[in-house]
């Protein structure tokens, strides 16, 4: 797929966010994808209030495409987390466009964004320990892994219900390289 046109989400998109972020990640909807965690967890994944704190958060973005006939199709949040880095996370494509090149495409995007709009020279990203594919497909892309892990958020049920007690992110990071001046 090309010629995505990514444009910045805002509130009135709220509704439309939490319907594609959950039916790509929860859920049996999210089974027709690869990126599903329904085996992982139960519950949400993002809620209105949520995604409300994401669009509002100082220093973040969050880009949303939509199809051609105006349906939420892929979003992404970017944050400047300073030091020229930027975190990108919430990466969610509806199941029924997975496998077309709207994550690909929406990706590279978001690094273009992430370089012109706060100078990054390299993306971070957690992704949890057990999707193995989905680490391999970031790794495909330049995504390496750090070594380093950070801690699920056991207790948050905001967050979503683990079906395990073993769950953790790995952290990835992408050399963008220097800011084209």
């Amino acid at each position: 797929m090309t010629g995505l046109n990514p444009q910045t989400a805002g509130p009135a998109d709220i509704p439309e966010l939490v319907a594609l972020i959950e039916s790509a990640y929860r859920g049996d909807d999210s089974r027709a994808g690869w990126t599903t965690e329904a085996d992982l967890l139960d519950g949400q994944r993002i809620d209105a209030d949520m995604a409300a704190e994401m669009l509002a958060e100082p220093g973040s973005t969050v880009l949303l495409v939509r199809d051609e006939s105006g349906a939420a199709l892929g979003t992404v949040h970017l944050r400047d987390l300073g030091d020229r880095t930027a975190y990108f996370g919430t990466f969610a494509v509806s199941p029924r466009a997975q496998g077309r090149g709207v994550g690909k495409e929406l990706m590279t995007h978001a690094e273009a964004f992430a370089r012109d709009r706060f100078g990054a020279e390299r993306m971070r990203m957690t992704v949890i320990d057990k999707r193995t594919e989905l680490i391999a497909f970031y790794e495909r892309r330049g995504y390496l892994q750090t070594g380093e892990r950070e801690p699920f958020p056991y207790g948050e049920d905001r967050f979503g219900l683990p079906r395990t007690e073993d769950l953790e992110f790995v952290v990835l990071i992408k050399e963008l390289g220097p800011t084209p001046a």
